[in-house]
């Protein structure tokens, strides 16, 4: 695999994913943190944010850190993702990955966030918690 030893930086907080349905409205809970992603497709939207913003009411998987690789990664740039989830998997590590235009972001349990440090120094990237 050709792709660069990157850095991951851990984001403050811990989030939540959750899903709704297609025809609901962005709940403007969701938007209320540094980190959050609404990603809609023609069955669900899927939010990721703040558990500490997250209603009582609303279904979610919680416990989740995301980290982010820091730097701005251009779109042609291949094996970024695969450098860092490949590792994960054969650690058994279970991931929920997000993308942005600059960069990307892996979510993994609080509970795996230790491990998770320790995979991806392993496999030559840099974590800063």
């Amino acid at each position: 695999m050709n792709a660069p030893a990157l850095t991951l930086a851990v984001v403050p907080g811990r989030v939540a994913i959750c899903r709704i349905p297609r025809d609901g409205a962005i709940p403007c809970w969701a938007l209320r943190a540094p980190f959050f992603s609404v990603t809609g497709t023609a069955e669900e939207i899927s939010v990721v944010a703040s558990e500490a913003n997250l209603p009582e009411d609303v279904a979610a998987d919680v416990g989740w850190r995301a980290l982010g690789i820091e730097g701005a990664l251009p779109l042609a740039l291949t094996g970024i993702l695969v450098s860092i989830i490949h590792p994960l998997a054969e650690a058994k590590i279970a991931i929920f990955a997000i993308s942005t235009h600059d960069t990307d972001y892996l979510l993994v349990k609080e509970t795996d966030l230790a491990r998770t440090a320790e995979v991806l120094t392993h496999a030559g990237h840099r974590v800063r918690t």
